[in-house]
């Protein structure tokens, strides 16, 4: 009783706002040895232990989740997730880099790799486990350095495909580790035994497979790299469907270069505007503003540091920034910073997606 009256105080709802990492840790670590008992006894372990963190998580950012457990039997281990979200991870890895060190805690960014030799995962009534899974991947000559793998569950059917895709990337989660599932595979594929089109390979051989084409892959495009200062550029007119105008310029050198898969990160920046007076265009101050925001953003993200400049679309009371990226953790950062620079004058969106060919950038080719 004592124990739970001392952890009630320390969750007083009159506890100041955190507005770093330093902040967090220094509002972690009074509570510790509460947390630890809690996660130790299995006793109130959300109430008096997720809840709070996560509450306090907020603070500084939505979108993070918990995972905690004794790594042994002195050890909490707590796993700080993005949950597959690309904009996240560069927090939670700087969350957990900025830890100070506690005796008894092991902090961890993204949910690491599992030892699969006994792993089961059961959902809905289904098992996902070295007995229900294999693989095989697939390989297109067109697009030869991308990394397309087949999943094969043996109860998979068409009525089930939804829970049985959920169950596999969950199991891909804990097998692979969170960071190496969303990042290495470049696209997925859930099957029956009735639909392979290939001789089965055995899941726990996948991981190796995916090393060796991950090493593969940074052996031949490490060191590459593009200089667009002597690039061309080409500036395009066209019309949306409800026949408002679209003004485009692109990287005309960029779209046909060789190098594409080396920078495999899409970024799509988006800003919007009030354009309902000027047929979906901004108006000057507006047009200003966002030339500024893409300047800033652009010294951030220097082309030799592997960060390329596709190209821009304005219309629709919208521009549309693209770039390629060779990581997106930094990228995610800086959006960050120009959001909360100049959020309030203007709406910004940023979506991080995969696409080692830029076939999403088929519709710029004149």
């Amino acid at each position: 009783m004592k124990l739970i009256k001392q952890l009630k105080g320390l969750f007083s709802t009159k506890e100041k706002p955190i507005g770093s990492y330093a902040d967090f840790w220094k509002w972690f670590q009074p509570k510790e040895k509460g947390f630890r008992n809690a996660v130790r006894t299995g006793q109130r372990v959300d109430e008096d232990f997720l809840d709070p963190i996560f509450s306090k998580l907020q603070e500084l950012r939505s979108g993070i989740y918990l995972l905690a457990g004794m790594s042994d039997n002195n050890t909490v281990e707590l796993v700080f997730t993005a949950e597959g979200n690309f904009r996240n991870i560069y927090f939670v890895e700087e969350l957990v880099a900025a830890a100070p060190f506690m005796p008894g805690w092991k902090f961890t960014a993204s949910k690491p790799p599992t030892d699969i030799s006994n792993f089961v995962i059961e959902m809905g009534g289904y098992k996902y486990d070295t007995a229900s899974l294999s693989f095989y991947p697939e390989e297109d000559a067109d697009y030869p350095d991308e990394i397309q793998i087949t999943i094969i569950h043996k109860d998979f059917n068409t009525e089930n495909s939804r829970d049985i895709t959920l169950g596999v990337y969950n199991y891909l989660d804990n097998y692979l580790g969170e960071l190496n599932a969303i990042t290495i595979i470049d696209s997925l594929a859930v099957k029956g035994p009735v639909e392979a089109e290939q001789e089965l390979i055995a899941i726990e051989k996948l991981e190796g497979y995916l090393k060796w084409r991950q090493k593969e892959f940074v052996e031949k495009y490490d060191a590459v790299r593009h200089n667009v200062k002597e690039d061309m550029y080409a500036s395009l007119n066209g019309e949306l469907e409800d026949g408002r105008p679209l003004v485009m310029i692109v990287n005309s050198t960029l779209l046909e270069w060789e190098g594409k898969a080396s920078h495999p990160w899409i970024i799509d920046f988006t800003m919007e505007y009030n354009g309902e007076q000027t047929n979906g265009m901004p108006d000057k101050p507006t047009y200003q503003l966002m030339d500024t925001i893409e300047d800033e953003m652009a010294a951030k993200l220097p082309d030799l540091e592997g960060y390329l400049n596709i190209g821009r679309q304005t219309g629709g009371s919208k521009r549309k920034v693209y770039m390629a990226c060779r990581d997106f953790r930094k990228t995610c950062k800086v959006f960050d910073q120009l959001n909360d620079q100049h959020g309030h004058n203007i709406s910004m969106n940023l979506t991080v997606f995969k696409d080692k060919y830029w076939r999403s950038f088929d519709k710029f080719r004149v």
